[in-house]
């Protein structure tokens, strides 16, 4: 093995403490330096001052949960931080302790085998953290409201197997009224209808017939309703700080809204797992691979196993997924992600042929980002091509067949009219 780093700090972080272990070594004996340092901000600063007299320049931390952020604001500046995923860094059960842990990480660090992790910049981490919280905040809110449709539900009220929106405007006066009142009036539920639902007057007044519900459950509903306004405020406001915050990414945004399936707020979701600078990756299949899109690779004695996709990429998948979706359901404008997932899906099921389509996605992502160009790609055409061009095509390809025909002698000159394909 080639010794990557001479001197390195190998860091076993924790909430209250770290374990610190700096090793110099030239291909002799590794000389192993120990000492353990509180993680308050004084204590970091000492710890960061040790390195510098230690002439200590790479240093190797594993990641957990947040505790090794704080480590990371100090060390920023004037280190070359790694940030190790646990898989990577984990010593054997049964023997180890924390300074085992920060000897272990140093070793393996030294010797150039710990792929560090992906930390983008602190604008983008920013960023990050309103897009991810705005996402933990939309999961909420469907959480409420399926609190809220099952709270009728379990009182006899099968409105939402009539109407299609358990929150549309007739719906919501409908089931404010009950809530309101005690003696349950079916006309004056069909006087709240309005446009198409009249038509359903019949099938809501049987809906509504035999509704029964507790003042206790009729207050929990309201907690629930109350809890449901205040996270659509959240979301606005969540919304207007990231607005502010995306203002100097408008460029690279209009160039992602120029995909199919992309809009505006999936767009910023992207930005923020991935940032603007490709370079950290490398390359398309090193960001497919870290954004958990790229089938495993798991052999053994000649025999292949489970090659299903990782478990990384927790928001950056999900927000390429729901692109992809609406990617494949595109109008006759953009049909290049549907006629391929059509394709694979015929090959690989819907599941799989959805992940090749978010993959594809990412992979354009990358290369867009990278060259500033709009979403074009080589095989367009294909795709996209108007009907009198593909018939021009389409005719200039049979010329060339008869010609190749003629050639060969399988056919004679002016045997084969095109009259028919012309018109």
């Amino acid at each position: 093995m080639r010794l990557t780093y001479p001197i390195c700090c190998g860091v076993d972080v924790h909430k209250t403490f770290l374990v610190a272990t700096i090793i110099t070594s030239n291909y002799e004996a590794p000389k192993y330096k120990q000492k353990r340092f509180s993680t308050f901000f004084n204590g970091l600063l000492a710890f960061k001052q040790w390195l510098l007299e230690n002439n200590c320049k790479d240093v190797c931390m594993e990641s957990t949960g947040k505790y090794w952020v704080p480590v990371w604001n100090v060390l920023e500046d004037s280190f070359n931080v790694v940030i190790a995923n646990p898989k990577w860094v984990s010593a054997v059960k049964g023997n180890k302790d924390d300074k085992k842990d920060s000897k272990w990480i140093g070793d393996l660090f030294r010797m150039g085998l710990v792929p560090g992790s992906y930390i983008p910049d602190k604008d983008i981490r920013i960023l990050r953290e309103l897009t991810r919280y705005r996402s933990k905040l939309v999961s909420m809110r469907s959480s409420e409201k399926n609190r809220y449709q099952n709270a009728f539900t379990v009182c006899n009220l099968t409105l939402d197997a009539v109407v299609s929106d358990m929150f549309g405007k007739s719906a919501t006066d409908i089931e404010n009224y009950l809530l309101d009142t005690d003696v349950v009036d079916p006309d004056h539920c069909v006087s709240l209808l309005r446009c198409s639902l009249k038509k359903k007057s019949s099938d809501v007044v049987e809906a509504v017939q035999g509704f029964n519900m507790a003042p206790e459950q009729k207050e929990r509903v309201r907690i629930i309703q109350g809890h449901f306004a205040d996270i659509d405020k959240r979301i606005v406001q969540i919304d207007a700080i990231i607005g502010r915050m995306v203002s100097k990414y408008d460029g690279t945004i209009s160039l992602l809204c120029t995909i199919p399936g992309i809009d505006r707020r999936l767009a910023i979701t992207i930005i923020s797992e991935i940032g603007t600078n490709m370079d950290q990756f490398g390359s398309s299949k090193k960001l497919c691979r870290w954004a958990g899109l790229t089938p495993g690779r798991n052999e053994s004695a000649g025999k292949k196993k489970s090659v299903r996709i990782s478990r990384a990429g927790v928001y950056l998948k999900p927000a390429l997924v729901e692109a992809a979706h609406a990617a494949v359901k595109a109008s006759e404008k953009s049909l290049y992600f549907k006629v391929k997932y059509e394709r694979i899906m015929k090959r690989r099921g819907k599941k799989r042929a959805i992940i090749a389509i978010a993959r594809m996605m990412l992979t354009c992502i990358y290369a867009m980002i990278s060259t500033g160009e709009v979403f074009n790609p080589c095989d367009l055409q294909k795709y996209d091509m108007p009907e009198d061009l593909r018939k021009k095509q389409t005719v200039s390809a049979v010329k060339d067949a008869v010609k190749l025909l003629v050639s060969l002698g399988l056919v004679k000159d002016g045997d084969i009219s095109l009259n028919n394909l012309v018109a």
